[in-house]
């Protein structure tokens, strides 16, 4: 280009500028309820209902989520995986072992050991018509990614006035008995709940599988965290039908009546083994699975409180700061007549995730859980 022809485009860009700012400044204000708009999409999938004979096959969550990711890669060519060493090394805990051979390079992508990259190219790749799923190999180091996350993936929607959507999946590893401790067992969940994302926490192959299928449909980004602990702790019977869970329920694993327990993810295991303890006592305690927890089922929530009066909210992450302060709250606003005793709260410890030899100490164990739904019980 000539310097005449240079100067002549920055002044045409100039006008352009100029332009488009009179007409901003020219233009009424927006509705004040405006604001509350376009934080997610109204286009969701519904799940639809399984069929009554549906195949089932047994298998443990790493093989569920394997054959979602499989399942969905399949139906949709949109679809594709990265992150460090998902593709030759099928992952660290080998959730994606086989895809890269399956369905090439192209949709199998190892990406360098960062993880705001990663973040960062999940979002170019959303924006540009794909639906990627990007692994973090383990939930604490997404916090290199946490602004890629929370202040660029989470908002596009919003910003654009919900011109642009960004359909991703952020899977993570989370939480204890990897014996990891410091840097490889944090509960961070609490941490993503931010408006614009949604956080799913499945609790069980079942889940698992549904919830991911439900995951990569959504046109919103979701951060998909999986519990180590239950990685490979046993296997169960997963539906072979490609349909999806929902993500705006929670689930009533158990019914009872005299007391609410609340959990999600790996801890699930251990208050229903607590709700089998009470039970023997003539306590029926109702074991809600809250699965999503942004946004999370407020009505499955404060009706269960509702009818039983009494709640404990367990949780793997600490206490303070911990996502079980947001129900707790929410009960305290919405449902405070119905408690016959205050709303209890068995989680981890306020320190730092411990060496192995110390995690099951910091873990919310099956007594600490039953001796909290019992004294709400005998509460007067």
């Amino acid at each position: 280009m000539t310097a005449k022809e240079v100067s002549d485009y920055e002044e045409r860009v100039k006008d352009e500028v100029a332009k488009a700012t009179r007409e901003g400044m020219d233009s009424p204000d927006a509705a004040g309820e405006n604001a509350l708009t376009n934080v997610y999409g109204v286009d969701v999938p519904k799940a639809m209902a399984p069929a009554a004979d549906v195949e089932t096959e047994e298998m443990n969550m790493v093989a569920a989520l394997r054959s979602a990711l499989t399942e969905e890669m399949e139906r949709d060519e949109r679809v594709m995986v990265l992150g460090q060493d998902v593709g030759q090394k099928g992952g660290v805990f080998l959730v994606t072992d086989g895809l890269r051979k399956r369905f090439g390079e192209a949709r199998v992508i190892d990406t360098p050991l960062a993880e705001s990259s990663i973040a960062g190219v999940a979002l170019g790749l959303a924006l540009t018509g794909k639906r990627p799923v990007a692994e973090m190999q383990f939930a604490d180091f997404a916090h290199m990614a946490f602004n890629q996350i929370t202040n660029e993936i989470a908002k596009y929607r919003y910003r654009s006035d919900g011109d642009w959507s960004v359909p991703l999946v952020v899977r993570a590893p989370m939480g204890g008995h990897a014996h990891g401790a410091l840097y490889h067992s944090q509960s961070i969940e609490a941490r993503f709940a931010t408006p614009g994302l949604k956080i799913v926490i499945p609790s069980s192959p079942y889940e698992a599988k549904g919830l991911l299928l439900a995951a990569i449909r959504d046109p919103d980004p979701v951060v998909f965290l999986e519990p180590t602990r239950i990685y490979r702790s046993g296997k169960a019977e997963v539906e072979d039908n490609g349909e999806a869970l929902p993500l705006d329920i929670a689930f009533v694993l158990r019914e009872g009546s005299d007391v609410t327990l609340i959990s999600w993810g790996a801890m699930l295991k251990e208050t229903l083994a607590a709700a089998d303890q009470l039970d023997e006592e003539g306590i029926a305690a109702e074991v809600i699975d809250l699965a999503t927890l942004k946004p999370y089922d407020e009505d499955t929530v404060l009706a269960s409180v509702t009818k039983t009066g009494r709640c404990v909210i367990v949780h793997e992450a600490a206490r303070t700061g911990g996502f079980g302060a947001e129900l707790a709250a929410l009960i305290a606003e919405r449902a405070l007549l119905s408690l016959m005793a205050p709303v209890k709260r068995v989680t981890g410890y306020d320190t730092i995730v411990p060496l192995p030899r110390l995690e099951q100490h910091y873990l919310p164990s099956v007594a600490r859980i039953a001796d909290a739904a019992r004294q709400c019980v005998r509460f007067n």
